[in-house]
């Protein structure tokens, strides 16, 4: 299977997998040629199920597939896990369970112990990543935060207590600062979450009221304060862009009627 945008994080050794799929190889067609893995988008659904037996057959695992919503909540998936469950966050003990997130645009995390004693995934776009409700005030903290937190308490409860420093990270694809155009509310949100734009914000050429935000370089400062170091996957440049790439991608901003592509990780079994 290609997929350059691999982890490279040598947790294989630990029985960690992750893979990224492609919009390539599936049986979907028109705007959702060809491996749309999301049922929610308008696609024909026996088609969006064949889709994802291929992806199983791919992975040699099972995935759960979530409704995503934008929001915090976060479930510990486990074999018995159903399809469908309203989170954008999950993490499991449990081997041959594959935590997965779909995206367009939006950023797949996926995040392991680097002994192998659990892995997690996390769907960040910037109303998740800033804390946003739906009558953008923001919440106590944002979905980082929030739910690897929530992971490495739940985690430690139950095995044994660690740092976040042992704690990897890989940042997916999603859309980069050339093309994710937002407006005041975004900058000011973050400026009034981190108390400055920490250069992530860039004017746009032809609109004072406009700025262009960098999305990965955003999750990557925030890892690194909430003390997370070992840090994969996306740089920045365009070969992660979700809107530039789109002989591999579904991009939502691009293409307004899209597939969804997924990011996997799984313990095996």
């Amino acid at each position: 299977m290609f997929n350059p945008w691999s982890a490279n994080w040598g947790l294989e050794s630990v029985g960690v997998h992750m893979r990224l799929s492609t919009r390539k190889g599936g049986v979907s067609q028109g705007s959702y040629e060809s491996l749309n893995l999301g049922l929610h988008v308008g696609d024909d659904p026996d088609r969006v199920l064949k889709n994802r037996s291929l992806w199983m057959e791919q992975l040699g695992a099972q995935p759960v597939f979530l409704n995503q919503v934008h929001g915090q909540n976060l479930l510990e998936l486990t074999a018995l896990s159903a399809h469908g469950l309203e989170a954008d966050a999950c993490f499991t003990l449990s081997h041959g369970v594959a935590c997965t997130m779909m995206v367009a645009d939006c950023m797949p995390i996926l995040i392991a112990h680097s002994s192998g004693a659990f892995v997690g995934a996390l769907h960040v776009g910037w109303r998740g990543f800033l804390g946003v409700d739906a009558n953008n005030e923001l919440m106590k903290e944002g979905i980082l935060e929030h739910a690897i937190n929530a992971i490495t308490t739940s985690v430690g409860e139950r095995r044994e207590a660690f740092a976040m420093d042992q704690v990897c990270a890989w940042l997916g694809p999603c859309i980069g600062d050339q093309s994710f155009e937002v407006g005041p509310l975004v900058r000011d949100l973050y400026v009034e979450r981190f108390g400055a734009d920490h250069g992530l914000f860039k004017a746009h050429p032809s609109s004072p009221h406009k700025w262009y935000f960098n999305l990965a370089g955003a999750v990557s400062l925030e890892l690194g304060r909430l003390g997370m170091v070992k840090l994969y996957g996306n740089d920045g440049s365009l070969d992660w862009c979700t809107v530039t790439q789109e002989e591999f991608f579904f991009s939502h901003r691009r293409d307004k009627v899209s597939g969804r592509f997924c990011a996997s990780i799984w313990m095996e079994s």
